[in-house]
């Protein structure tokens, strides 16, 4: 399997995590010139943006190292865009890793980061 095709796939399986966990999807991979955030969510009356990281291997490191401080800093930015229609909208950054396309071994790190 090719890497876009199992990034999809560990999307997916991330949404069906944060469905069941009653969070609402309002958005997939959005894109704006300052980045892009995989999955955006609400949870009540909070925006949930959320990281996807698939990493089969700690070769180069781990999924949670691969989001490093400039890569957060794109997401902000991102979500900062998306939010200019809701500037007082709560909102926190979630992050969701995967070492194998596995729905019970996903760990979820709620409010991973903050702006």
């Amino acid at each position: 399997m090719d890497t876009a095709t199992a990034g999809r796939e560990a999307e997916a399986l991330a949404e069906r995590l944060l469905t069941a966990a009653g969070l609402s999807i309002i958005a997939r991979n959005f894109r704006c010139r300052h980045g892009e955030i995989d999955l955006i969510a609400r949870e009540d009356d909070t925006f949930v943006f959320c990281e996807v990281r698939l990493r089969t291997s700690n070769a180069f490191g781990g999924a949670a190292e691969s989001i490093t401080g400039r890569k957060q800093a794109r997401i902000t930015a991102a979500a900062r865009y998306f939010l200019i229609a809701r500037p007082e909208a709560p909102c926190r950054f979630d992050v969701l890793l995967l070492q194998t396309l596995d729905l019970a071994r996903i760990q979820w790190i709620r409010n991973a980061f903050g702006a």
